[in-house]
């Protein structure tokens, strides 16, 4: 199985920032040392041309140049440098590569990205460019070039925070299926509609997320037939999380990965996984809740090889 990672590219934050750049090296180190069986590829770049198939080239281009206004940045969250701009054309990069990877051998991943609060034409929430919008039009341009038909794409966002950059990107596309499941009362306050929407109360746990989790993808697969799937696995829902306000066990975590990935088995579908949120009080448990993660993807990577044996 193939991780894709640019955590050596870091954002020069402030001291104090509440953004926990370290986790994603962390995240590294802990997959390098326990997945022998995932290889550990560099993050590419993402060109100025894919950016643009889900940003204005106009955003685009006042990242990459430092041109973005100081309302522009208070609202993503990070002060601007030349390393922030690197940093989120490589984790662009990386989602668009292991998509790539994942429509041959079924699954790769991205050890950060999941960066669904950027729009069209700003960043938000410590998001600059959406990795997932990007990722989702690069395979469906791939794809109809090859066949010169509409590749259907599913999001399943399952992030604590709702996933309203995605949704205005693909607002009126229904070539893209965006579900996202998040606290309602959580960041973004306003929130932009998604093709399906499951709001949660404070303090849900497991029996409850994962029941409404089972509808949300049964009511998916009443609605439209995907062909590849992108699964955004914030860690932001368990029960230690800062930001999350939701009460998820870390086996009630394991459960709803577990779910999603069996989900894209039962149906075949190529997929990949980004990180999302997660800002546990104790970064050590964070980082476990994603290891977590990666443990069930790199069985289904397995899965996905042995069909057939």
């Amino acid at each position: 199985m193939k991780a894709f990672y640019s955590d050596h590219f870091v954002l020069p934050l402030p001291e104090g920032h509440r953004f926990p750049m370290a986790k994603y090296s962390m995240l590294k180190q802990r997959v390098a040392q326990e997945l022998l069986g995932v290889a550990m590829l560099e993050a590419p770049a993402a060109t100025d041309g894919e950016l643009a198939l889900a940003h204005s080239p106009e955003y685009v281009q006042a990242v990459k140049s430092g041109g973005l206004s100081p309302e522009a940045l208070r609202e993503i969250g990070f002060p601007w440098s030349l390393a922030m701009a690197v940093r989120s054309v490589r984790s662009a990069g990386a989602s668009i590569a292991a998509a790539r990877v994942a429509m041959k051998e079924g699954i790769a991943g991205n050890l950060a990205g999941g960066t669904h609060h950027a729009s069209a034409q700003q960043g938000g929430g410590f998001c600059v460019f959406n990795d997932i919008a990007v990722t989702a039009r690069v395979l469906q341009m791939e794809h109809f070039r090859a066949t010169r038909q509409t590749l259907q794409v599913a999001v399943v966002d399952l992030d604590v925070h709702q996933g309203n950059g995605t949704a205005s990107i693909f607002a009126n596309d229904p070539s893209v299926f965006t579900l996202s499941l998040h606290g309602e009362k959580n960041f973004p306050f306003r929130k932009v509609t998604s093709d399906l929407d499951v709001g949660l109360p404070d303090d849900c746990a497991d029996d409850a997320y994962l029941d409404a989790l089972d509808l949300a993808l049964k009511t998916l697969t009443e609605r439209v037939q995907p062909e590849f799937l992108i699964y955004l696995a914030g860690a932001d829902v368990h029960e230690g999380d800062r930001l999350g306000r939701l009460k998820l066990t870390e086996s009630g975590m394991q459960a709803r990965d577990q779910r999603v990935f069996d989900w894209a088995r039962e149906k075949g579908l190529p997929m990949i996984i980004c990180m999302g949120g997660g800002y546990g009080r104790d970064l050590e448990t964070t980082v476990q809740v994603q290891m977590n993660t990666w443990r069930l993807a790199y069985e289904h990577w397995l899965h996905w090889q042995n069909r057939g044996v």
